[in-house]
């Protein structure tokens, strides 16, 4: 195996949700809004002659919410991450040297710098 050093690594906490993730919450967000509409339209029809305030302010609520529930479904995909942030260093692996053998011919490397030698 080679060992490769300039090797890109990604999070992947900064990736992006998948298309069919995001079209489906999406889609959630929108029937939301629409049920809070319509319990509004009816909550603004059965207090009219009871609450007539507490009606108009549903009324309000159910006019508003269509506009404001297709401008947060058609809002698009969340912006990208910055690829400075989603990239991050590789981690340098520690080179351990292998352990010595008792009674090998060969002397280690830190006799050979002392100039000591290895006898059997």
């Amino acid at each position: 195996m080679s060992k490769q050093s300039n090797v890109q690594v990604f999070r992947i906490t900064a990736a992006r949700k998948g298309l069919n993730e995001d079209i489906r919450a999406r889609q959630r967000r929108y029937v939301i809004a629409m049920s809070v509409r319509t319990v509004s339209v009816i909550l603004a029809a059965t207090l009219w002659n009871v609450e007539r305030p507490v009606a108009l302010v549903a009324l309000v609520l159910g006019i508003g919410l269509p506009y404001i529930a297709v401008v947060i479904a058609n809002g698009g995909r969340e912006k990208a991450p910055a690829p400075q942030a989603s990239f991050v260093a590789a981690p340098s692996r520690l080179v351990i040297a292998p352990p010595r053998r008792e009674g090998s011919a060969a002397s280690a490397p830190e006799d050979m710098a002392t100039g000591a030698a290895t006898t059997l």
